[in-house]
């Protein structure tokens, strides 16, 4: 299931000229005309080699011709550059080549809190042609319109995770959703037997990386981490940390796994956070392609 990618693109720019490198070809007025000037406006045709679709980053050659008021330029050289591949093209190629082999499976995004979920989801949703679902929110909306800090406050952690169950359970008789999970939905064995009728996706995010998002925006919202005044990274830290002990076995569960700091390492960036929820959606469909592969030939 692997798809080959090639792509010409041709825009307008401005170019330095001492940057042009020029064929002897054309008029020596025309050339004397655009070295007078400091920048000429090009026509650039870009031809994108053919790829598999999951390479992001790759040398592309331009073949750029130019012109000059009315007066025909010449063709500069061909010259590679590093250019990405543009992100929305392969979020689409990918979910094409995903869309068949799905047949409208559910797919459930597992993580811990603050990984995305809930954004990578939707842009998962978009681009299959799926709906949107957080769990939470439908927790909410059986406990009457409450927050999950509320419920947690009025009813306990025990009401919520039965709750969680009954909204999964519903989920799993539906088809063409992208489910959002709560954090701990992966503790009970029950929620897995419900998730297993779809795709279960594992956003696995650096510990320091969530807490630095979740520290600031605050916690306020997010029952397990309510604590008192101090330094509320390393509080996080630590509280997310215990949370991970508990529940990193049952993340690794899922059909498959989204690392970003393996998407960081191919892109070249150094810091999670830096990544586009675009990337890891992109990650996202080639992972659940390597599952659906891998289970259609076992």
């Amino acid at each position: 299931m692997e798809a080959n990618v090639a792509q010409t693109l041709q825009f307008s720019a401005w170019i330095p000229s001492e940057k042009a490198v020029w064929r002897p070809s054309g008029s020596a007025l025309v050339s004397r005309k655009l070295k007078e000037n400091r920048k000429l406006q090009a026509l650039v045709s870009a031809r994108f080699p053919t790829v598999k679709a999951s390479n992001r980053h790759r040398n592309v050659a331009f073949e750029v011709s130019c012109s000059y008021k009315n007066f025909p330029g010449s063709v500069l050289e061909s010259e590679s550059y590093q250019a990405p591949l543009d992100e929305n093209l392969l979020l689409n190629k990918n979910s094409e080549r995903v869309k068949p082999y799905l047949n409208g499976r559910c797919i459930y995004l597992v993580g811990m809190m603050g990984s995305g979920k809930t954004t990578v989801g939707k842009i998962l949703s978009q681009v299959l042609g799926y709906s949107f679902s957080d769990s939470d929110t439908l927790v909410e909306h059986e406990a009457g319109g409450i927050s999950v800090a509320e419920i947690f406050n009025h009813h306990g952690e025990g009401f919520f995770r039965a709750k969680e169950t009954e909204v999964l359970q519903k989920l799993s008789l539906m088809n063409h959703f992208v489910v959002s999970t709560g954090g701990g939905a992966v503790i009970r064995n029950i929620n897995w037997d419900y998730m297993q009728t779809g795709v279960s996706v594992w956003l696995d995010v650096p510990l320091k990386a969530l807490a630095r998002r979740i520290a600031a925006v605050g916690t306020g919202s997010r029952p397990l981490l309510k604590h008192e005044t101090g330094d509320v990274y390393n509080k996080t830290l630590m509280r997310l940390s215990s949370l991970f002990e508990q529940r990193g076995e049952s993340y690794a569960k899922a059909n498959a796994r989204v690392s970003l700091k393996d998407i960081a390492a191919k892109l070249g960036q150094r810091d999670v956070c830096d990544l586009t929820p675009t990337a890891i959606a992109i990650e996202a469909l080639e992972k659940i392609d390597d599952f659906l592969k891998e289970e259609k030939e076992g």
